[in-house]
Order: C-alpha cells, then sequence, then structure tokens
C-alpha cells in the first residue's frame, strides 16, 4: 500500500492473469508492517535467503531508490522513497525478493526498541 505494508506470493498457471491472481492472492496472506522513518528505513540492514543476499541502507531524503529489479519492485511497494541497496550473490528473482523481505522483516524503530528495553525514548538516543 506504499504506506509500510506489504507482502509477498507465487501463482503459477498457463494464463498471465490467472497467475497474477493467484500470485495477489498468495500475498494478501503474507501482509507484513515495515517500519519507515520519514520516506527512508530506521537503519541499514542485511538480508539472506538460499544464496541470495542483499544489503539496504538508508539515504537522504532525494535520493531515491537506489535498487535493482526485484529489491527495487518490493522497496517502491512498501513505499521507502530513499535508499541504497546492493544485492549480491544469486540474481533469482524469487530468492531476491524473500532476501528483501528478510532484512525488512529485521528493521527496528526507536519506539520499538526502547519499548523492548523497558527504558524511555530519550534514553535510547542519549544512553
Amino acid at each position: 500500500d506504499e504506506n509500510g505494508v506489504v507482502g509477498h506470493g507465487l501463482g503459477k498457471s498457463k494464463e498471465v492473469a490467472t497467475a497474477i491472481a493467484k500470485a495477489v492472492e498468495d500475498a494478501k496472506k503474507n501482509l507484513v508492517r515495515i517500519p519507515l522513518d520519514k520516506g527512508t528505513l530506521p537503519h541499514e540492514q542485511k538480508g539472506k535467503f538460499g544464496g541470495a543476499r542483499v544489503f539496504i541502507k538508508p539515504a537522504s531524503h532525494g535520493t531515491g531508490v537506489i535498487a535493482g529489479g526485484a529489491v527495487r519492485a518490493v522497496l517502491e511497494a512498501v513505499g521507502v522513497q530513499d535508499v541504497l541497496s546492493k544485492s549480491q550473490g544469486s540474481s533469482n528473482p524469487h530468492n531476491v525478493v524473500k532476501a528483501t523481505f528478510d532484512a525488512l522483516l529485521q528493521l527496528r524503530d526507536a519506539s520499538t526498541v526502547a519499548k523492548q528495553r523497558g527504558i524511555s525514548l530519550d534514553k535510547v538516543f542519549k544512553g
């Protein structure tokens, strides 16, 4: 929904339209919320799935989505506007998408970290 919610799915069929419909139905079952910070990511993160490795890093405002292929599609679907990324290893799009999701699911924003540690938000930044 380009507002931090994204999912991925796979649909197979002899006809393209049917395959897309099946993939969309499968993706709706796997929706996750990704924390965003003013159009970018809260911190850099690495993701891995099979032979595919993905590195995503927040960028300053106005940078745009610097990513290739499957990573770009996922990041634009999440709603990230400024990010740098590098895909390494396998270029299999299915594995690259899953590696990107692995990286995105490991992201945490500051308020979540503060809540998990049981401390105030100021203490997270100032120690």
